[in-house]
């Protein structure tokens, strides 16, 4: 199973940008997919998760300016992020609790990480 995230970049404070990653491979389901961030000198912490009934978790320092969704058919997970402030900078994980063909339930799939920059 691999996980493939894109869409970092360098923004403007105040600007948007959106974020993707798509699980393959012996996949059977997924239970959530989740976004996580590591900021220079930080702890990983949890940005946004959604579970495959749409529920959503935000961190509180994102809510109100990133939404997350997930497209269940393409394995994928998305988080906009609107309203971006320098301390949004970090590079972002996706993450995903799955199971296997095999029956195995993980949650230790990681995407390779995404530099989001905010600065002017």
């Amino acid at each position: 199973v691999q996980l493939q995230a894109s869409g970092g970049g360098l923004v403007q404070p105040g600007g948007s940008l959106r974020l993707s990653c798509a699980a393959a491979g012996s996949i059977r389901s997924i239970n959530y997919m989740a976004w996580y961030r590591r900021a220079p000198g930080k702890q990983r912490e949890l940005v946004a998760r959604i579970t495959s009934g749409g529920n959503t978790d935000f961190a509180d320092s994102v809510k109100g300016r990133f939404t997350i969704s997930r497209d269940n058919a393409k394995n994928a997970v998305y988080l906009q992020m609107n309203s971006l402030k320098p301390e949004d900078t970090a590079v972002y994980y996706c993450n995903a609790l799955l199971r296997e063909y095999t029956g195995t339930l993980r949650d230790d799939y990681w995407g390779q990480g995404t530099q989001v920059t905010v600065s002017s």
